[in-house]
This record gives C-alpha cells, structure tokens and sequence, in this order.
C-alpha cells in the first residue's frame, strides 16, 4: 500500500508541477507559458470522450497495433528459435537480417506505400517491423544461452527434436522471449503513431498531428496523455502474461535500497546412500541429489 501511495503521490506532485508553472507562464530557459495547463488539457479530454471521433481513433490505433504486434510476435519467435538453432538458417536469413535491422521502421513508409495497395495495410507492417527485431534478437539469444543438458536429457529419455522444442526451448526461453516483447511493444506505438501522423487517415497519431496544424495545443496533449496510457496498458498486459506463463521461475521479493537477509544455514544429513566417508568429500551425485 505505501509503494502505491508514493506512486500516486509522485503523479500527483507531477500535475501540480505542471498546473503551477503553465499558470504562472514562467519563461526561464523553457518556454511554459506555451503549454496548456491542466485543466485546459482535462476540459479537452472530457470534449472528446463525448464524441464519436474519438473512440473510433482510439479503435483504429488498438486494431493496428494488436495486428501489427501478434504478427511480429509470431514471426520473431519462429524465426529467432531457426536462426539459434539451424546453421543453414542463420547463414542465409542472418546477413539479410542484419542488414535491415539497423533500419528504423518509420524509414519504411515509402516502401510501405509502394508495396502495399491501401495505407492501413502499409501502417500494419511498419508496426510489424518495428516490433519483429527485438523478438528476434532476444529469442535468438534466450535460445542460444539454454543448457546442453537439458537437451541431452530430452535425447537420452527417447525425445525426438519436436520433443526437444516444446519441452526445453520453447519454455526455457520464455523469459527471454517476453524481455523482447516488452520492447517490442514499446518500439510498435512509437513506430504506429508516425506513421498515423504520415500517412493515415483515423487513429490517435493522425488526431493528434491534425491538432497540432491546426494550432489546438490542449488537443495535442489529449493524443499524447492518451498514447501514453495505451502504451501502458498494453505494455503490462505482456508483463502480466509473461508472469502467468512463466510461474515456474523463482520470484525474489526485491526491493531497491535495501538488503535482502542472508537466510541462516541449516546442516542437513546427506542421504544413506550417497554419505560421504567420514572427513571425505561429499560426492557430486550426492549434492545434485541434495539441490533435487
């Protein structure tokens, strides 16, 4: 409850931070006295929310960014688990991706406009692009780091290779995997909103440019409050489901500034059958058997 609180409470002072200096129009080395205040910004949203313009933005930018996102999501990760683990793959997939991946997806527009025949296909795989390299990368890399025995365990037992994938790296990658869908999902709302603002007809990004030409600031920072809250929904809705797919990690109760008490050291007798020698190392099969 206090972590909340101070949450609220850092939010709260923020607004009135701002609510101070915009009503004040303090011009020091920024430029306050050009912002909306706070309640021009609240009057604004609660304008729009009673209109239709809105929820049909906010519908337009959610079906884009889930259909853009899902696919990214989908492609990353077949194609980070066949680069990590084919030699074939990564030789002729690598170098082409590669190359592209250093490109910033918002540079794609025009290739967007000329391949594909309608600006909302073209707004889909610019999301798509912008969130596909950070899924690949970090699946490529969750893959890469799993344990060979795991996998040499699967083989002695009579597993086959789709044994192998869905048993042990599939899930000893989810963690990996969902790091990369958190910045993948991230990268996608900045990568939808520019492109909205360029080529798009409907959607947040489009509304809010529309507001800034024609010089209705209040309405700006309504697009923006609203960008930021969607990213933040959608951002721990990946969160959330990484958590519930991934419950058998152990979880450690963290917290910054503190130091977590060293548990006391309990001694515990060593199984009848693998007891060490009196004055003798303990066996390796012994303290594997003892971790178990």
């Amino acid at each position: 409850m206090r972590r909340y609180v101070l949450r609220v409470a850092s939010l709260a002072v923020a607004l009135g931070l701002w609510q101070t200096l915009t009503s004040l129009n303090v011009d020091l080395w920024l430029r306050f006295s050009q912002f909306p205040t706070v309640t021009d910004v609240a009057r604004a949203f609660a304008a729009r929310l009673s209109g239709p313009d809105y929820w049909t933005d906010l519908t337009d930018s959610l079906t884009r960014i889930l259909t853009g996102f899902l696919l990214a999501a989908v492609l990353g990760v077949a194609t980070g688990v066949l680069v990590a683990r084919s030699r074939l793959a990564e030789d002729l997939l690598g170098p082409v991706l590669e190359v592209i991946r250093p490109i910033p997806a918002i540079a794609l527009v025009p290739v967007a406009i000329l391949l594909f025949p309608s600006n909302e296909q073209g707004i889909v795989f610019i999301t798509c692009t912008a969130a596909f390299f950070p899924v690949l990368v970090s699946t490529r890399h969750a893959v890469r780091a799993l344990t060979p025995m795991w996998e040499e365990a699967v083989r002695t037992m009579g597993g086959g290779r789709w044994r192998i994938l869905g048993s042990v790296v599939l899930p000893g990658a989810l963690p990996g995997v969902f790091g990369g869908l958190s910045v993948g999902i991230g990268v996608s709302w900045i990568c939808v909103i520019s492109a909205e603002m360029i080529s798009g007809q409907y959607g947040v990004g489009y509304r809010t440019w529309q507001d800034y030409t024609v010089v209705d600031y209040p309405g700006v920072f309504v697009g923006m409050v609203t960008i930021g809250v969607l990213g933040w929904l959608t951002s721990t809705a990946v969160e959330l489901l990484g958590r519930r797919l991934t419950r058998w990690l152990p979880r450690t109760a963290y917290v910054p500034g503190t130091r977590t008490p060293r548990p006391a050291r309990s001694v515990k007798p060593a199984p009848a059958a693998h007891a060490a020698a009196p004055g003798g190392p303990v066996s390796e099969e012994a303290r594997d058997e003892h971790l178990v």
